[in-house]
């Protein structure tokens, strides 16, 4: 074995995640028990948007005001979307599958916050395409744009 395999061989879990990657695992695996134990699908869907504006609420002035508008914003566009927390960030699913996400800047300390889509979204155009926007503020044109992108994500 080389030097190389021996060193990654003997790399704890610990040592492998940041501190806020760890953190954001642990409120994954919360959200799944917590989901596993709610009762009817309409009981579902309103603790899961009650958690998400909880979440919301949580968050720092600047990605708290972001992260309203873009719930506003995705809600308007694609009302077949249902919030939910993914990974502890707001996040809107279609037949269970994430599409789209909200991260606050603070969640993992980054200097931007990020609104994205995963590979559920149907936003393939040609070989290559944006899948993630980094966020500092929110313009009338900027909300747009997303109302745009999550309309033709669902559709």
């Amino acid at each position: 074995m080389t030097k190389a395999q021996q060193s990654t061989k003997n790399t704890t879990t610990s040592e492998q995640w940041t501190d806020e990657e760890r953190a954001a695992m642990k409120e994954r695996a919360q959200e799944v028990k917590a989901s596993a134990r709610r009762g009817s699908r309409a009981d579902k869907a309103a603790q899961d948007e009650a958690a998400v504006v909880a979440k919301i609420a949580e968050m720092r002035d600047s990605d708290r005001v972001m992260a309203e508008r873009i719930h506003a914003v995705v809600k308007a566009h694609a009302p077949e979307l249902a919030p939910k927390l993914w990974y502890g960030m707001p996040a809107y699913a279609k037949n269970g599958k994430v599409v789209c996400f909200f991260q606050s800047a603070q969640k993992f300390n980054a200097r931007y916050a990020t609104f994205g889509f995963n590979d559920s979204a149907d936003l393939d155009e040609g070989t290559m395409w944006p899948t993630a926007f980094a966020l500092t503020r929110l313009t009338a044109a900027d909300e747009a744009r997303i109302g745009e992108l999550v309309a033709k994500a669902v559709n």
